[in-house]
């Protein structure tokens, strides 16, 4: 999964991530195992969290080859 695999690589915890973005752990666990739905806006938080613009995160995820 791309936001696990970011999140993971910049050294942050669920916890710690989801405090950045002011989400739930829980909310965070099921995005990451592609059990959630984000929406545009969630999706602009995350790729922030990482210090990403939308688009910087969606290239990401494109040249991952996922499609989730």
């Amino acid at each position: 999964m791309t936001v696990r695999n970011l999140r993971v690589e910049s050294g942050m915890s669920q916890v710690v991530f989801g405090e950045r973005c002011g989400f739930y752990q829980t909310y965070l666990s099921r995005l990451e195992r592609g059990q959630a739905n984000p929406t545009l806006n969630a999706l602009e938080v995350i790729a922030g969290a990482f210090n990403l613009s939308i688009f910087e995160f969606f290239e990401k995820v494109r040249s991952s080859g996922e499609t989730k």
